[in-house]
């Protein structure tokens, strides 16, 4: 595949810094021990990565006996996968609607976390994780919730009468498509990066399964492990946190 720039590939350092060398991260408190609950993965099964990033998931699938293989379209991001990881995981650069390198029905599983939001051709993602995957294997997506985190369209708001915090949205059914900072906060340290995120609303992801041949199997809800900083708005928003998810994940089956 010719290399291409992204806007992933531009952050890799960034990015990869951010999931391995900071503590209490989504990805390391909620998405991966909910994520192992369910794929249940067993030694010598073999796991496709789809848009793995710089490898952290890859790795920990890897450490529990799988064959894990990995692929994203960024090179950068796949260089320090393969730099940080053991030469049994497989690392692919490769665009997650076309994943050649990997033959018809020789995956048991597949997964594709918090990426298919960033992806346009969803529907060609969908198709090749159905045609990489053997009879009855099983495709987890994990995508910001669709209902509650809707790019520049949803927004924690705070009511004084009330003293109660509530999730504000403006839109849902819409599909949107919006330009989004990767790296806020780092001003000082990076030049700004942007990306593009694509909302859609659950039954498009539903939809799109569906056509591609997959059976949905099971679809969670999770919230956020963090806790509020002491003050007159802590409680509210703790309550909130456990009410309100902000990750889900579709658990879809091969038909």
């Amino acid at each position: 595949m010719k290399d291409k720039e992204t806007s992933w590939g531009n952050v890799a350092s960034w990015y990869d810094e951010l999931l391995e060398k900071k503590d209490g991260t989504y990805q390391k408190e909620v998405i991966l021990p909910n994520l192992l609950r369910l794929l249940d993965p067993q030694k010598n099964e073999v796991i496709l990565d789809i848009a793995c990033g710089q490898g952290f998931f890859s790795r920990a699938l890897a450490d529990k006996g799988v064959k894990a293989i990995g692929s994203d379209i960024a090179k950068e991001l796949i260089n320090i996968a393969k730099e940080n990881s053991s030469k049994s995981i497989s690392f692919h650069v490769a665009s997650a609607d076309a994943l050649t390198f990997c033959p018809d029905n020789s995956v048991d599983k597949a997964i594709i976390i918090l990426a298919l939001q960033n992806i346009e051709n969803f529907n060609g993602t969908i198709r090749e994780a159905y045609r990489t995957l053997k009879p009855k294997g099983k495709f987890y997506i994990v995508l910001n919730h669709p209902a509650f985190r809707i790019p520049k369209n949803s927004s924690w708001q705070w009511d004084e009468t009330a003293r109660t915090q509530y999730r504000r949205i403006d839109s849902y059914m819409s599909d949107i498509k919006e330009r989004i900072e990767m790296n806020p906060g780092t001003l000082q340290t990076h030049e700004k990066r942007f990306t593009i995120s694509f909302h859609r609303p659950l039954q498009t992801y539903f939809k799109g399964l569906n056509k591609a041949g997959f059976l949905v199997g099971r679809f969670e809800e999770w919230i956020s492990h963090k806790k509020s900083n002491p003050g007159p708005r802590s409680v509210a928003e703790d309550k909130i946190r456990k009410e309100i998810p902000i990750f889900a994940i579709i658990e879809a089956v091969k038909n």
